[in-house]
């Protein structure tokens, strides 16, 4: 790859590199010493087997080897110590529900005896129907009814282990009286909010304004009255969520800190608590900068599991306690690298053009400026030119719109300007420093590449918290990119689209691009979208879910389909939105009959115009070659 322009080497974790024909190779983590699989050719594979792009890609050898590292680094951290303890890892299924990715996680982490973290009753429900290993817990969180509080304590009667984590005081009362009518004797936590705030984009999670957990006032009081109900003694687990993908190592540490005092309090105050759990914060460094900044992290996994291993041990040995079993729910560390959205590039609007225009004798004088700029381009006079030629250009536009300027010319007046701005853009390339205001005015001018996906159903966070995920395209990594460019998706709405992208350089407004070769599938990847995008996806313009595959790969270089999802037809995701599809096509039938009654249209048309409708019905909502 011609100087790694997106940063690979510095996010991708040693997943991937890059072939000699040009395609983004994967690793398989789990065998390191294996060739690397081209994901293009897993691209043309599943195509030609009918499952095509837009798809999401799971690759399941990313997902085992997360759950192997978390724990692995934890155990090394626990051994460099001397932590008395031992640590268990807990996945959120909140992060990424679908059924695939949590039998895979469940089953891979068996052996670890991975539990889970249910934050409402359907995925309580989820929980309890999978197979987990004797040693794991289901942890409980969000708001608990009846019927929730009453699995959770009934389910300790078939060998699971859930524990129901007090968020408040009302939720005490619900599980008090549960227990009591059911004559059982429950697992329980509590949440408790610490004062220590985090930054970055999820930091109202954490701090005592967040929405969940309990201060120290209600904490005393749930202490009272479990030790007034003979209870205190279930009280076995301290949550503490300390933020969600936190940046700043010393914030992790400082919030440790913090809940482990909690913890020895609690301990001093008769409860006895063997798990420590401290919740999220395990953050991903999604643009390789390795700062502490809303989209990147200022340290490693190893740091993050020594810092956290350290702090709890110094507070705990201070105060004289044991070493607790330590948790933590690291859901976007686990399955963040492990999917793999990959779409293609319809077709490109590019704001430039190659051929430069020649002056004519009618032309209005301003065109004749803006064409003199040519004469004068000069690394020197960047800053000049595109000055002149942004001038020059609203000028005849004013004077288009003033009635002063003919079509023509106005037209002749476009072209102008983007010969003139091909040339800036490709010497600003080759400065070797270009002044921030030029790139600015300069990237105003990027092309549009136009994407086959929807970022409000794919992509939901890019869209809502301006997250960044790395993009890149699959192919082609042997050829210098030669353009810069935005992505829009295929939804009628200006916000549908990718602007913000990690390069070698920072995060950039534009993404390097090759031009598109005609009769050529161009395919984009988009990287670490693991963790919650499937789940939080809309339905803009009833774009649904893409088609989602899970593979393998294979000691020989090839892969294997492990799993398939087909996305949604149209008619399925016109059901979510409260139509019959049956419905429709006899409407639409009717209209065709009544226009077939008016000679409109004759028996032939009308068959192709409903066999037409009806095959769109179950065909895939994004666009199909």
């Amino acid at each position: 790859m011609h100087d790694d322009p997106y940063g690979l080497g510095r996010w991708g974790d040693d997943l991937f590199e890059v072939l000699d024909n040009g395609d983004l190779g994967l690793r398989n983590p789990e065998r390191p010493d294996l060739p690397a699989v081209s994901l293009p050719s897993i691209v043309r594979d599943l195509d030609q087997r009918g499952v095509v792009a837009p798809v999401l890609i799971r690759f399941a050898p990313f997902l085992h080897s997360r759950i192997d590292t978390l724990n692995e680094s934890f155990g090394r951290a626990i051994g460099e110590t001397g932590y008395g303890g031992t640590y268990q890892s807990i996945y959120p299924v909140k992060v990424n529900q679908q059924a695939d990715v949590i039998d895979r996680i469940v089953e891979h982490g068996a052996s670890w005896n991975l539990g889970l973290e249910v934050g409402s009753k359907p995925e309580l429900l989820i929980a309890l129907s999978r197979d987990l290993s004797d040693g794991s817990l289901i942890v409980c969180n969000g708001v608990k009814d009846d019927d929730f509080v009453q699995l959770a304590i009934s389910a300790q009667n078939i060998g699971v282990s859930c524990v129901i984590v007090l968020e408040s005081l009302g939720e005490l009362d619900v599980v008090l009286r549960v227990a009591e009518r059911l004559g059982e004797r429950p697992l329980l936590g509590v949440r408790i909010k610490l004062t220590q705030k985090s930054s970055g984009s999820w930091a109202s999670s954490s701090g005592d304004r967040s929405a969940f957990g309990v201060g120290a006032s209600d904490l005393m009081v749930i202490v009272e009255r479990l030790r007034e109900a003979g209870m205190l003694d279930c009280l076995e687990l301290q949550h503490s969520h300390i933020g969600s993908q936190i940046p700043n190592v010393n914030e992790i540490r400082s919030a440790t800190s913090e809940a482990a005092r909690f913890f020895v309090a609690l301990r001093q105050q008769g409860a006895p608590l063997s798990y420590f759990d401290l919740g999220g914060g395990l953050g991903v460094d999604y643009t390789g900068e390795h700062r502490s900044a809303a989209h990147s992290t200022n340290y490693t996994l190893s740091e993050y599991c020594v810092n956290v291993v350290e702090t709890v041990e110094y507070v705990l040995d201070a105060a004289g306690e044991s070493h607790p079993t330590l948790i933590t729910e690291s859901g976007r560390a686990i399955v963040a690298s492990s999917s793999i959205l990959v779409f293609d590039v319809l077709e490109a609007t590019y704001y430039d053009r190659t051929e430069r225009i020649e002056h004519q004798p009618d032309d209005h004088p301003l065109l004749k400026n803006l064409i003199h700029i040519h004469d004068y381009i000069d690394v020197d006079r960047l800053q000049e030119c595109v000055s002149d030629a942004e001038y020059y250009r609203n000028e005849l536009r004013q004077n288009f719109r003033r009635g002063l300027l003919s079509l023509e010319q106005l037209a002749r007046s476009e072209e102008g300007f983007l010969t003139v701005i091909r040339r800036l853009k490709q010497l600003a390339r080759t400065a070797d420093s270009v002044d921030e205001g030029v790139e600015k005015l300069l990237a105003q001018h990027v092309d549009i590449y136009h994407g086959n996906l929807s970022v409000f159903q794919s992509l939901p966070d890019t869209w809502a918290i301006d997250q960044i995920h790395p993009v890149l395209p699959i192919q082609r990594l042997d050829e210098a990119p030669t353009r810069r460019a935005i992505v829009s998706d295929t939804t009628c709405d200006s916000d549908g689209k990718i602007d913000r992208f990690v390069t070698a350089h920072g995060v950039s407004e534009s993404l390097p691009v090759h031009d598109l070769v005609p009769g050529e599938r161009y395919h984009l990847g988009v990287f670490l979208v693991g963790a919650y995008q499937e789940t939080l996806g809309d339905l803009h313009n009833l774009f649904g879910d893409t088609n989602v595959v899970t593979v393998g790969l294979l000691e020989n270089g090839d892969f294997e389909l492990l799993a398939e999802t087909e996305g949604d037809t149209i008619a399925e995701v016109l059901s979510y939105v409260e139509y019959d599809p049956r419905v429709c096509l006899d409407s639409f039938k009717k209209r065709v009959d009544a226009a077939v009654d008016a000679g409109r249209i004759d028996a032939a048309g009308r068959r192709t115009l409903i066999s037409t409708f009806r095959h769109s019905l179950s065909s895939y909502t994004y666009f199909e070659h």
